[in-house]
């Protein structure tokens, strides 16, 4: 029943702020013991865990990216967005939408989005 949808423009320019937003159906993103994350997999390389935005709002970011990083929510939406600045080419990648579960006895991402490519580059 749950659905993540990512969606942003495919190509950013060095320098410029990378924008997307994930858009989930099934389920409130205000629903408690529910967080939302982003994920991204730059070619040839594992999934790195890039921030959250909790139940309450609340958000916490992977330290090598808190700088430049930022999640927001638009609960009238239910849609969720990441931020990106000072964009590279170092920050192409696929990026994923993902749902972190804390309901039960164990923790997971339960959620996926397909992933979206962004390459930064003129």
């Amino acid at each position: 029943q749950v659905q993540l949808q990512e969606s942003g423009p495919g190509l950013v320019k060095p320098s410029q702020t990378l924008s997307l937003t994930c858009t989930v159906s099934g389920v409130s993103i205000t629903t408690s013991y529910y967080a939302w994350s982003w994920f991204r997999q730059p070619p040839g390389k594992g999934l790195e865990w890039m921030g959250v935005i909790s139940d309450d709002g609340s958000t916490y970011y992977s330290p090598s990216l808190k700088s430049h990083t930022s999640i927001s929510r638009d609960t009238s939406k239910n849609q969720f967005s990441l931020q990106l600045s000072s964009v590279t080419p170092d920050d192409t990648a696929v990026y994923y939408c993902a749902r972190f579960s804390y309901t039960g006895q164990y923790y997971h991402f339960d959620s996926w989005g397909q992933g979206t490519q962004v390459t930064g580059s003129s």
